[in-house]
Parts: C-alpha cells; structure tokens; sequence
C-alpha cells in the first residue's frame, strides 16, 4: 500500500465473503432432496436460476429481497415452478428454505481475505466494514469471522436503516474511524453500491473484479484500481 490510507472500508459479500462458491451445488442438492417425482433437478435448476437473475437485477426487488434472503429464494422458486407449470407450493418453500440454511453453514471467506484484513490492521490502518442486507443474517457472518476483533465500525443496513449507496453509510463510517475521504480506500465487488458513491464522496475507490472481466462499458463509473482478490492489497 503506497502511500498508506489512513483507513480502509471493506464490503462483506463477494468481498471478503464468497458468496458465489458452491451456490450452484447446494442448489442442486436442495432441489434434488425435496424432489417428489414433480421435475428433472437439472431442469429445475435452470429455472431457479433464470428466475434468479430476473429477480436480483430489479433494484427494487433487491432492495427488499436482501433484507429477507430466505423470502426472496421462496419467491424465486415459486416462481420456477409455475414457469414450468407446477403446483406445489410446500415443495418450493422446503427447497428455498433448506438452501438458505446450508448457505449460512458453509459460505467462507476468499482464500487470504482474513489475512489480508488481520495484516492491513498491524500496520495501524482503521477498519470499517460496511455491508448491505439483513441484520440477523448479515450480524451472523460477521460473528462467525470474529470482525468485530479487527474492525473499528461494522454498518450493516438493517441495523443502520439505510445502505449503500447512501453516502449516509460512507459518512457515519468516516466520523467512526476519524478518517477523510482523501486518506481513506473503499474496497468493493459492486460498482454501483460501492465504487460509485465513494468515487462521488472523494475516497480512493478499489473494485474487486473476480472473473477478471474487466470494466464494462457501460460501468457507471471507474475504479482508481482494480483487483481480482483482497489478498492483491498487501
């Protein structure tokens, strides 16, 4: 880090958590343990998935679906089985809500993402986490890695009653490690919730792009950097 900030945000999911390995498993485990002869679990599972882009790229449905994840996956696959002509709505509810369950269970941090973190605190550098979603579950990772041994402030939107992109979220975090925007980094995997409102607010902003595909070219801003990992920071 060079010139070292004085402080450091951090967004949780897909930053330092990795949401995205083994989803696809633990769907298709779901759909094929509550399966009664109704589907094909293969099948199933192409539905669950093109109604859970349709469902996650509305902000709106977003918005209220992430302050109710075990909610939103009910509606997500109630919605799969009446695409594919089924009437079982018990069936729908058991698969979303045994997904959820496994979810809390074994989501993880990225490989070196506590490290990074456990390392970026020696050197003195203030932390804040701030993340978006549901107190309980969002309260529950957070207790699971042991954060609030290594962060200065965790905001988390349904205990602080806004998230990102409010720069609400982004203020109250610089008041709580008396930090500036011109001393202090946002580290995030979402363009739109992290990257842009920092960039407005004059913090140095760094987008973790996982898959390596690079901007696009529609992005709503740009990064002053981009990584693929956390672990790229030290």
């Amino acid at each position: 880090m060079n010139p070292q900030p004085k402080a450091i945000f951090f967004d949780l999911d897909g930053t330092i958590l990795d949401w995205q390995t083994g989803m696809e498993e633990t769907w298709l485990a779901s759909i094929e343990k509550h399966n009664d002869g109704l589907y094909q679990p293969p099948e199933m599972q192409q539905r669950i998935r093109k109604r859970r882009d349709w469902f996650w790229q509305d902000p709106d449905r977003a918005k209220t679906g992430r302050m109710d994840l075990t909610e939103a996956s009910r509606v997500i696959v109630q919605h799969a089985f009446e695409d594919a002509g089924i009437t079982a709505p018990d069936v729908a509810d058991n698969i979303a809500t045994w997904y959820r369950a496994e979810r809390a269970k074994t989501i993880a941090p990225y490989p070196g993402a506590m490290e990074t973190v456990k390392t970026i605190q020696s050197r003195g550098i203030r932390l804040a986490l701030i993340t978006n979603g549901e107190a309980a579950n969002q309260r529950r990772s957070v207790d699971k890695l042991k954060l609030e041994t290594y962060f200065d402030c965790i905001v988390i939107e349904g205990e602080f009653g806004v998230g990102k992109p409010d720069e609400r979220v982004f203020r109250h975090a610089l008041e709580a490690t008396d930090s500036t925007p011109e001393t202090t980094w946002m580290v995030g995997d979402s363009l739109a919730a992290d990257i842009a409102p920092a960039v407005d607010l004059g913090l140095h902003a760094v987008w973790v792009d996982e898959a390596g595909d690079g901007l696009p070219s529609d992005a709503p801003v740009e990064p002053h950097r981009i990584i693929r990992a956390i672990a790229e920071l030290i």
